[in-house]
């Protein structure tokens, strides 16, 4: 930019231009949409920016949006084009009297741009971790090099209590797939590199945690998602790593649900003696 640390305040975020990037910094008050609290800060590189428009919003504002190139940002491919409009953490809502000078900030940024098509690696830094959430059957964690599902058992299907907790090294993984909590059957999936079959319905899938209403909420599974997704993209297939030793506490929790469910029918008694085998190993 012509001037460096240019600084243009909107609502719920303001940018700052440098001569290689604009850094975004989002508001943490009340009306700021909780996706931008999350991510704090985000400095977007030139070389990670395709356009810039500038259009009339809504109510006496102007828009001021940069375009990110396909592949540049783990958090819009993950998203995958889920995100409401006013979720977008690429727009830049400003009142209708600063128009004039979001025009001059678009054309500078323009006359800067030299690319604009995919990437082959992501140029805008992932949410950092460790990362945490909880779904409706489970609870998600990833420390940068593995994913974690820790069943629940008020909302874990069977077929997941059969399998038990799961563990996956980012170098077992070939993606992640987001689906919105905001829609109908929301999720997130791990892509594993030697899955043969179809994926099963999330609800069944041991690689799969199920959204639900206060399960899962945007800001909180999609900077996950894109974590994940960042290191899957720079990491090597590697072995994978063994599950610490459980609570036996939780073993005895996990028994007895599991006697539940045999008694249910839903547990065939050779399933039974098996997964109990196996949770008794834990200990």
């Amino acid at each position: 930019m012509s001037r460096m640390g240019d600084v243009l305040a909107g609502f719920h975020a303001a940018w700052e231009f440098e001569s290689d990037s604009v850094l975004i910094r989002y508001e943490r008050g009340i009306r700021t949409p909780k996706l931008f609290q999350a991510l704090g800060e985000r400095r977007v590189p030139l070389e990670a920016i395709a356009g810039v428009t500038l259009t009339r919003g809504k109510r006496g504002t102007v828009v001021l949006r940069v375009e990110p190139r396909p592949g540049a940002d783990p958090l819009m491919e993950a998203a995958a084009g889920q995100l409401k409009e006013s979720g977008d953490p690429y727009r830049l809502v400003l009142p209708a009297e600063r128009e004039v000078l979001a025009e001059y900030y678009a054309d500078e940024l323009r006359t800067l741009l030299t690319e604009s098509g995919p990437v082959d690696r992501f140029l805008v830094k992932p949410p950092e971790g460790p990362l945490s959430f909880k779904a409706y059957d489970g609870k998600a964690t990833f420390d940068g090099r593995t994913v974690n599902f820790r069943w629940f058992w008020t909302g874990a299907s069977s077929a997941k209590w059969k399998a038990g907790d799961q563990s996956f090294s980012v170098g077992e993984l070939n993606g992640v797939e987001w689906r919105s909590p905001e829609v109908f059957e929301g999720h997130l999936r791990l892509l594993c590199r030697d899955a043969e079959m179809p994926a099963a319905q999330a609800d069944q899938d041991p690689a799969a945690v199920v959204f639900g209403l206060g399960y899962g909420p945007v800001h909180e599974s999609l900077p996950f998602a894109a974590a994940v997704l960042a290191a899957v993209r720079t990491s090597s297939p590697v072995a994978a790593v063994p599950a610490p030793r459980r609570d036996p506490a939780d073993i005895a929790e996990r028994i007895r649900h599991l006697g539940e469910l045999h008694q249910a029918g839903l547990v065939t008694d050779e399933e039974f003696s098996v997964k109990k085998a196996e949770l008794l190993s834990e200990l």
